[in-house]
């Protein structure tokens, strides 16, 4: 298992806080809805609203049914509807059908939109287009920050990259300098921010606005938390595209986990139901092994069962009293680690039968090859061959995404082929994909040196208002350069070694992809946290298109120590087990414990299915 660090790490602060206040803020809104009610609740806010409130309290509130927000027609004979949504154009109008249709019909009744984790001023506008802007009441549920573990913290809006990274739309900024701001008010101030990407430079002003307005709210509050570093996702997509291989990363890119939980199938469970299993450090078993390399999962899984087999064999030698402190104070922590373990034994299994049909070994070994720029060609074959055998499209994808990115940008002739391969094996549709690709820099042609000349003389002839800024964006993303080889070599993101990587016993953040590579996020974070601020970065900030920043609470600076150790890593646009691995790493080195906060948990999958547009 992973080296124990050199320092005790500093006590976390009770993140169990934001639960309760979001769940006191709900039973308010739904109190000023008095009487008999019936809930509709949009699917996505189910997982969050479980973990905050379950059926009982809702029912304690007169909540009489629940219904999910979908496409077909609700049928409630209830008079009073209270309908819990995000701030969507397309759930706006779900609630302006049952209006309208009421009043079609003759009925009335009372009906309140509540909206999570704020409303924007597109939703009043679709009230008023649709006619009922008279006809309902309306609500925030400011829901910010779902803690799904001790130190994870996430605001479940995965669809924040895409609306920000791919559409420009900035509406959820503000969510997040709210967030920011309510993590401030209830924890302290900040001592230091750090930050890197445009995103994260304009959620710390937004937030410094907002703080400036709420000035008071955490004056003389001791900060729990002392340094903060928001980095967006586009600083590091490579990361977020590789291979997962610590168990928490497998096991999300395997059965996906939702809000903290995971539904493990009747193959794991053994039996002919399924389970959903709540991961975190309450469960004994997987908090020793998620932040493990999945080669070392198995030989600590066998040791935990021989363990438990020799304290159930304890009883033998009992007399009556020791038997019954056994029964009454052990045996059933024993039964609950049983059926743990044997759950985690069973996904195990599973993901190695998986992994095994995938020739995940063939797999990986591509990826490093991409990863330090050897054998390209055999990286391009490999590639074919998988789109080819159509083995899944955002696998390939992936895989493609990854070759742009490291070699920066394909060559039009390799572009081409590619293109019309991938194409023909799973569909025209993917047309809409590659643009989308295409404009995010992740799946680049490589542009001749005129020929970018001529794009950016244009575009600079264009800008000339903040319009035609957004314009010379999407214009200088046909253009853009990753510059990865170059960041790599300036960070030392691919570990020089002699002899093989100690998987078993790591020595560096590289563990997390079996020593082939660093996470540059990652890196990042541990060279300005080392240097206290972005000196001597300069080149590496350069290459990754700038935008960073340091801000210092100077009345909040002499702080005491163990805050100081404590540091808020806010990733805008997702973060990865993986990520988490590695920074869970470093605080253990270096005598830290970080605390993540992330727009939503994300992996390769899921950010190629944001940029699809018919959905596979």
């Amino acid at each position: 298992m992973s080296s124990p660090g050199h320092r005790d790490a500093p006590e976390l602060p009770d993140f169990g806080l934001l639960k309760r206040l979001a769940r006191d803020q709900l039973v308010y809104l739904l109190e000023q809805l008095p009487g008999k009610k019936d809930l509709f609740i949009e699917a996505d806010l189910m997982s969050p609203l479980d973990r905050i409130a379950n059926v009982s309290l809702l029912k304690q509130h007169e909540v009489d049914k629940l219904y999910r927000v979908e496409n077909k027609p609700a049928h409630s004979a209830c008079d009073q509807l209270c309908f819990l949504v995000r701030p969507r154009i397309r759930s706006v109008k779900y609630v302006a059908d049952i209006v309208n249709a009421d009043k079609a019909a003759g009925r009335t009744r009372k009906y309140k939109i509540i909206f999570s984790p704020q409303k924007f001023y597109t939703c009043e506008m679709v009230l008023e287009e649709e006619g009922i802007y008279g006809d309902v009441t309306w609500d925030e549920w400011s829901f910010y920050l779902l803690p799904l573990d001790d130190d994870i913290i996430s605001m479940e809006l995965p669809e924040f990259f895409r609306d920000y990274f791919l559409e420009g739309n900035q509406c959820w900024l503000s969510t997040v300098a709210q967030a920011l701001q309510l993590m401030s008010s209830l924890f302290g101030p900040f001592t230091r921010t750090y930050g890197i990407g445009r995103c994260a430079k304009m959620v710390h002003e937004i937030s410094r606005e907002i703080a400036e307005e709420s000035e008071g709210d955490s004056l003389g509050r001791k900060p729990e938390i002392g340094q903060v570093f928001l980095m967006d996702r586009d600083v590091d997509y490579v990361t977020a595209l590789c291979s997962q291989v610590v168990y928490e990363g497998l096991v999300d890119d395997t059965f996906r986990i939702k809000c903290g939980s995971v539904d493990f199938g009747p193959d794991i469970t053994s039996s002919d139901r399924s389970i959903k299993v709540l991961l975190n450090a309450q469960d004994k078993v997987f908090s020793k092994i998620r932040n493990e390399h999945f080669s070392s999962v198995f030989g600590f899984l066998s040791q935990k069962a021989r363990n438990l087999q020799a304290q159930y064999d304890r009883r033998r030698g009992m007399d009556i009293k020791q038997m019954k402190n056994f029964v009454s104070q052990e045996l059933k922590g024993l039964k609950q680690e049983h059926r743990l373990l044997s759950l985690h034994i069973g996904a195990c299994e599973s993901i190695m039968k998986k992994k095994t049909k995938q020739d995940f070994q063939e797999l990986l070994k591509t990826e490093h090859a991409l990863l330090e720029g050897f054998d390209v060609r055999e990286s391009i074959s490999f590639i074919e061959e998988h789109i080819d055998r159509q083995v899944s499209p955002f696998e390939s994808l992936r895989l493609l995404c990854l070759l742009s990115i490291t070699e920066n940008g394909l060559t039009p002739k390799d572009y081409r082929s590619l293109k019309t391969q991938y194409l023909q094996s799973y569909g025209p549709e993917h047309l809409l994909t590659f643009h989308n690709l295409k404009r995010m820099g992740l799946l680049m042609e490589q542009v001749a040196g005129e020929a970018l000349t001529a794009v950016e003389s244009k575009v600079s002839k264009l800008v000339t208002d903040r319009a035609a800024g957004r314009l010379s964006d999407a214009f200088s993303s046909l253009a853009r350069k990753s510059n990865f080889r170059a960041i790599s070599k300036k960070l030392g993101l691919i570990p020089r070694m002699a002899g093989e990587y100690d998987l078993k016993a790591p020595r560096d953040m590289a563990y997390v992809f079996s020593g082939a590579y660093t996470p540059l996020s990652c890196k990042m974070v541990e060279q300005v946290l080392e240097r206290k601020s972005w000196q001597g970065l300069e080149e590496a900030v350069r290459l990754l298109s700038g935008n960073e920043f340091l801000a210092i609470d100077t009345a909040a600076e002499d702080n005491p120590w163990d805050s100081q150790r404590i540091v808020l890593a806010v990733f805008l646009g997702g973060c990865t087990f993986s990520e988490i691995s590695a920074l869970r790493f470093l605080g253990k080195e270096r005598g830290l414990r970080f605390v993540f906060l992330t727009t939503a948990i994300t992996n390769s999958a899921r950010l190629l299915e944001s940029m699809v547009e018919t959905r596979t």
